[in-house]
């Protein structure tokens, strides 16, 4: 509702969204460029994505490679990159959720909030 009953400013409008649309792609260049961390197995294995989750490196201690039991590395290497894909999300809500409230709340499509 506007206030008086009248017309919403159009310009203003489009201005806003312009300003929101900039925001936006501000804090999704700011998540592609900053690095979270996710670990398993005590730190045994540690992968590392970026906030939009691109794995970006992963590192294994050599204790936790065992050639006769490769499916407990497995399940600690998709451990870690859960977990850093976790840390991710939490960033993605952190950066993107005020401006997703911007919008009505409605989220933004293809992000987990």
């Amino acid at each position: 509702m506007i206030p008086g009953g009248g017309q919403p400013n159009m310009q203003q409008l489009l201005q806003q969204a312009q300003k929101m649309q900039q925001d936006l792609q501000r804090a999704q260049e700011e998540l592609a460029a900053t690095e979270v961390e996710g670990q398993a197995g005590g730190g045994l294995v540690r992968a590392t994505v970026t906030g939009s989750g691109e794995l970006r490196g992963l590192k294994i201690d050599p204790k936790a490679v065992d050639p006769e039991d490769t499916d407990t590395l497995a399940d600690l290497i998709v451990a870690a990159v859960q977990a850093a894909n976790e840390n991710a999300q939490t960033l993605q809500q952190q950066k993107l959720g005020p401006l997703a409230q911007g919008l009505g709340g409605g989220g933004i499509p293809g992000l987990p909030f």
